[in-house]
């Protein structure tokens, strides 16, 4: 059973209500603790094993928090698709510079690593 666990953030605590869980109310110090504390209690609640829930932790912040946030997820998430792209036209450019007859440790001075990454861009 899925259960979704609201969480608002009061007094150093995270106050936690499962709505789809009558009485499920409780809270925690970390959000990391919500997942192990409401299946425990949805346990206890429903009088089923704590296997039986799948929970999704729901945070609620204030607006301007939560833009922080997922702008800083959103930079995350492009600075990580630069390095994928940044490794295949790597691996590009070091298969055509050795297949032209460059040494490694040319290649390594050209594209600005160490000659065992000209190596492992290589094998890859």
């Amino acid at each position: 059973m899925e259960l979704i666990a609201r969480c608002e953030r009061y007094e150093g605590w995270w106050l936690v209500d499962v709505p789809a869980v009558r009485g499920l109310h409780t809270q925690v110090r970390r959000l990391d603790q919500v997942p192990a504390m409401v299946r425990d209690a949805a346990s206890l609640l429903l009088d089923q094993p704590e296997s039986d829930f799948e929970v999704t932790v729901v945070p609620t912040l204030p607006a301007a928090e939560q833009r922080r946030i997922d702008e800083a997820l959103a930079a995350r998430a492009r600075l990580e698709q630069a390095e994928r792209d940044a490794a295949v036209a790597s691996r590009a450019i070091v298969a055509d510079l050795r297949a032209q007859g460059f040494t490694v440790r040319d290649v390594a001075s050209l594209i600005g690593v160490t000659p065992a990454r000209v190596s492992q861009l290589a094998a890859a």
